[in-house]
């Protein structure tokens, strides 16, 4: 049986965390509590990138965290990770599944309702920008809504959210949030990820 859904997921991008080392700002947000992280440093090539899953999976096995990686099915597997979040251009959900072990979580990432209806056979769809981010438009609160009642799955909502968004997208039906920034560009990265898990624990 796959883990439960994650309310909560870091998604990582080591540009974001002001010149601090990745690996040191994810350790101080999984000692707060963080329950999932998945690893999205799309530039790096397989081997840097199987080099940063390895020190990430060490760091998620010893907190009982979840490591998902994103797109690259073989480093998934070679790492050990729990998972992998599918997005356009990736293998199939039935692929992957296929690579993967039985027990792996399958993510897939989501920007319109139609795409969350079609997510069939994953475990849950990510969903966004709810709120605009660098280069990215909003698609607001009551499309979340929509792409909510649209499929089957559960829900987790990215895009611009911090503490403070958390009750409206939940508002809107989301199981969980997913956030890059909010976690990464904090001077606290610990006390941004108590902040999150407050707000989504109420």
């Amino acid at each position: 049986m796959a883990p439960a859904v994650p309310r909560l997921v870091l998604v990582t991008d080591r540009h974001a965390t002001g010149g601090r080392d990745l690996v040191d700002v994810v350790r101080a947000a999984l000692d707060a509590g963080l329950p999932a992280l998945q690893l999205r440093d799309k530039d790096l090539d397989g081997g840097p990138l199987f080099a940063l899953a390895e020190r990430l999976r060490a760091e998620t096995a010893a907190r009982n965290a979840l490591l998902l990686v994103n797109g690259r099915v073989d480093v998934a597997v070679a790492a050990g990770a729990d998972g992998v979040q599918l997005g356009t251009g990736a293998v199939s959900v039935a692929d992957a599944r296929r690579l993967l072990p039985p027990d792996a979580l399958v993510g897939v990432s989501t920007h319109t309702t139609a795409e969350v209806a079609a997510a069939s056979g994953a475990d849950f769809a990510i969903f966004g920008p709810v709120y605009a981010t660098p280069g990215k438009s909003a698609v607001g609160p009551a499309v979340l809504a929509a792409a909510v009642r649209a499929g089957s799955l559960p829900v987790v909502a990215i895009g611009g959210i911090g503490a403070a968004e958390v009750p409206a997208v939940r508002a809107a039906g989301a199981t969980g949030v997913a956030v890059i920034r909010a976690i990464l560009a904090a001077s606290d990265p610990g006390a941004a990820t108590r902040d999150l898990l407050a707000e989504l624990a109420r």
